[in-house]
Order: structure tokens, then C-alpha cells, then sequence
């Protein structure tokens, strides 16, 4: 094995050397990732492509508020606010339940003196099931306001938008990449550097009039929290610099 290896090598070294001047002075294939040549002029470029995607993800915060004599009693009573909506929407199939947010604060009369004391906390239904989180909200919205409906893109569909964008981008890189030495005079190009990146799939809030507002106390709970959500635009952008030659 090492001798035919060691004649294979033997017979094309002298055939490398008869190559005329002409191929060994050859330019590289265009779009090949290359350092240029001192004389080479380069050229900064940036692509992207973009697409709509649907979100497939929603977040719906419901608050509850309360009010007490002093700040010991109004912790516990948002406590108990809270824990009893997490209790409530627990083994929820499809839905995650957290907790977010909890404050108290003093509420000041008419003589600028501390009155009372009130207090705010929320929990997050998180689901890519819309039908199973719109009707868990709107059932515990008996005892809490929805004060919040947010929509996004899980990291698997993301990602999965994104490599189907890296084609297109990388492909309108190439036509202004060679569209660019046309213009200039020059027949080809070569890569010198390339940088990828990307942006959308945050978070899309709904419109406020698709929020169900409601409280304890007050009118009957919806039977369902309307989600429609927009699309969300997902984009890949790819810059980088050419050498023309």
C-alpha cells in the first residue's frame, strides 16, 4: 500500500511541474473562501431573506388584585390569591402554569397619610394548544383579569424558519456578489469573510380588543378568550466581503 502511495506521488510531482504558467497563475472558483491578493479589490455586501410565520405559541397573564389594612395583610392575601389560581389551573394538560410578578404598596388618603395597602401579583398560562389556554382563562377569570395575551415562536419553530431562509439568503448573496464584480469590470469574486445573523420570533402582543377583561364581581366569564394572533417575521441576514478579480 505505501508503495503504490509513494509511486502515485512520484508520478504527479513532474506532472505538476509541466503545467504551463498560464494554469498555475489560474483564478480560484468564484464564491470559494479565499484570502485575497494584495491587488484585489474588495467589496462589503449584506443579504437577507424574510418570511412570515405563524406563532405557535401563546402567553395569557392573569392578575389579582387586593386590598388590606396594612402590608402584612395584604401579602397574604395576594398569596392566597395566587396560590389559589395556581391550584385552579393546575394538571391542566397542554398548559404551564408560573407565577410573575408580586408587589405591595400603600395607597394614601385624602390627608396624604398611609390608608390602606394594595396588592398585585399575576400568573402566565403558557400553551401551544390555543383551545386548551383560551378556555382556562377564561375560567379563571372569575376570580382575575386577563390583563395580558402575548403570542411567539417556540425555539423548534424558529429554528426551523431560519434554515429554510439560510438558502434564499445565501443565495441572493451570490447574485449581488457576482452582480456587483459585473458592474465594476471584473469577471469573478471570492469570499473573504462572512458573518450570518438573524432577528424576529419575539413576542407579539394581541389587541387589546381581543383581551377578555374581566374581574371578580363583575359580569359573567367568556366562555373562551378569543386568539388570533399576527404573523411573525422571521429574517436571516448574511453580510460579508468579496474580492473581485
Amino acid at each position: 500500500m505505501l508503495a503504490a502511495v509513494a509511486s502515485v506521488f512520484a508520478f504527479a510531482a513532474p506532472m505538476a511541474r509541466a503545467q504551463s504558467s498560464h494554469d498555475a497563475a489560474a483564478a480560484p472558483v468564484a464564491g470559494a473562501v479565499q484570502a485575497p491578493s494584495a491587488s484585489a479589490p474588495q467589496m462589503a455586501l449584506t443579504a437577507s431573506a424574510s418570511m412570515e410565520v405563524q406563532p405557535d405559541t401563546v402567553l395569557i397573564t392573569l392578575s389579582a388584585e387586593v386590598d388590606a389594612p396594612d402590608q402584612p395583610a395584604a401579602g397574604r392575601k395576594l398569596s392566597a390569591a395566587l396560590d389559589d389560581l395556581v391550584k385552579r389551573a393546575g394538571g391542566t394538560e397542554h398548559v404551564t402554569v408560573r407565577t410573575e410578578g408580586f408587589g405591595v404598596w400603600p395607597v394614601s388618603n385624602d390627608k396624604g397619610k398611609i390608608g390602606s395597602w394594595r396588592g398585585q401579583g399575576s400568573i402566565v398560562l403558557e400553551s401551544a394548544q390555543f383551545e386548551a389556554a383560551s378556555a382556562l382563562a377564561a375560567k379563571l377569570s372569575d376570580k382575575s383579569a386577563i390583563s395580558n395575551i402575548a403570542f411567539r415562536l417556540s425555539r423548534k419553530a424558529h429554528d426551523a424558519a431560519e434554515r429554510k431562509l439560510l438558502n434564499d439568503a445565501a443565495e441572493s448573496f451570490r447574485q449581488r456578489a457576482v452582480a456587483a464584480a459585473s458592474a465594476f469590470g471584473f469577471s469573478g469574486y471570492r469570499i473573504v469573510k462572512l458573518d450570518l445573523g438573524g432577528g424576529g420570533g419575539n413576542m407579539v402582543p394581541a389587541p387589546r380588543a381581543m383581551m377578555a377583561m374581566a374581574k371578580g364581581g363583575g359580569a359573567a366569564p367568556p366562555s373562551e378568550v378569543p386568539l388570533r394572533p399576527d404573523t411573525i417575521t422571521v429574517s436571516v441576514d448574511v453580510s460579508g466581503t468579496i474580492a473581485l478579480q
